[in-house]
C-alpha cells in the first residue's frame, strides 16, 4: 500500500497556507453502541452461565450454586467499570483545575504587562505627545476591570498594540530611551512576554490533553458525554499580531 502522504509527488501548495485556530467547542457524544456495551458488561457472563446451566443442568451436581456463583462473578465487569468511570471523572476534575491554574498564570503575567504599560505611558506622556491610539488603548485597559477567560485575548491584543505603538516613539527620543525607569520597564516587558509565551505553551498542552482524553473510548469518552464536556479552545493570536509577524523587523 502506498503512503497516504507522499512528500515527493504531492500534491503541494506552492503558495503556502496560513493555519488558524477554529473558535468552536465540540461536544462529546456517544451512540447507542456505548449503552449496549455498558449493559453487556452486566449481563453477558450471567446469561452465559444461565445458558450453561440450562443445557448442562442434569450433569451438574449443584446447578443452583453454580448459577448463583456465576451470576455474582458475572456482574464484576460492570462493578469494575463503575469504579473506572469514577476514576475518569476525578481525572477530568483534576485536569480542569490544572487548566484553570495555567490560565491564571497567563492572567498574572498579562496583568503585570498592563501595569508596566500604564506606568510607562505616564512617564512618556509628560515628555512627548503620544499617539492617540496609545492613549485610547491605555484608557480602555484602565477601565477594563479584572482579566478573565472572556476578555483575556482582547486585553492581550490591546497591550500588544499599545506597546507596538509606544516603543517606536520612545526609540525616537534618546533622552527617553536613556531614562532608567523606562529602560527597566522595556526589559520587564520583554521578560513578561517570554513568560506569557511559555505559559501559553503549557496551557495549550493541557488543552490538547483534555481534548484528546475526552474522546478516549470507552471510559473517558462515556464519562465526558455524561458530564456534558466539550473540547477547549487553545490560545489564539489576534489578526493584528498575525499581520505584525509578517512585517519586516530589521
Amino acid at each position: 500500500m502506498a503512503n497516504l502522504l507522499d512528500e515527493i509527488n504531492g500534491p503541494v501548495n506552492d503558495n503556502g497556507q496560513d493555519v488558524r485556530v477554529i473558535n468552536r467547542q465540540i461536544p462529546v457524544k456517544v451512540g447507542f453502541g456505548s449503552t449496549i456495551f455498558q449493559i453487556a458488561l452486566w449481563i453477558t457472563i450471567p446469561l452465559l452461565v444461565l445458558l450453561y446451566v440450562a443445557v448442562m443442568g442434569p450433569s451438574i451436581p449443584n446447578p443452583g450454586i453454580v448459577l448463583l456463583v456465576g451470576c455474582l462473578a458475572g456482574v464484576l465487569p460492570g462493578v469494575i467499570f463503575i469504579f473506572m468511570k469514577i476514576n475518569a471523572k476525578n481525572y477530568f476534575q483534576q485536569l480542569e483545575q490544572r487548566i484553570q491554574a495555567e490560565a491564571s498564570n497567563i492572567d498574572n503575567y498579562l496583568e503585570q504587562r498592563v501595569q508596566i504599560l500604564q506606568n510607562v505611558v505616564g512617564l512618556v506622556n509628560r515628555a512627548i505627545e503620544l499617539d492617540t491610539n496609545v492613549m485610547t488603548a491605555v484608557a480602555a485597559l484602565r477601565s477594563g476591570g479584572s482579566i478573565n477567560s472572556e476578555n483575556r485575548n482582547e486585553i492581550s491584543a490591546q497591550v500588544d498594540t499599545a506597546f507596538g505603538r509606544l516603543f517606536p516613539q520612545v526609540e525616537a527620543y534618546p533622552e527617553l530611551k536613556a531614562h532608567n525607569a523606562i529602560a527597566d520597564a522595556m526589559q520587564q516587558n520583554n521578560y513578561l512576554q517570554r513568560e506569557i509565551t511559555a505559559a501559553r505553551t503549557v496551557y495549550n498542552s493541557r488543552v490538547t490533553q483534555w481534548n484528546t482524553d475526552i474522546f478516549s473510548w470507552p471510559t473517558k469518552m462515556i464519562v465526558a458525554a455524561q458530564q456534558g464536556y466539550t473540547t477547549r479552545i487553545p490560545f489564539t493570536a489576534s489578526s493584528e499580531i498575525r499581520e505584525m509577524a509578517r512585517s519586516k523587523f530589521f
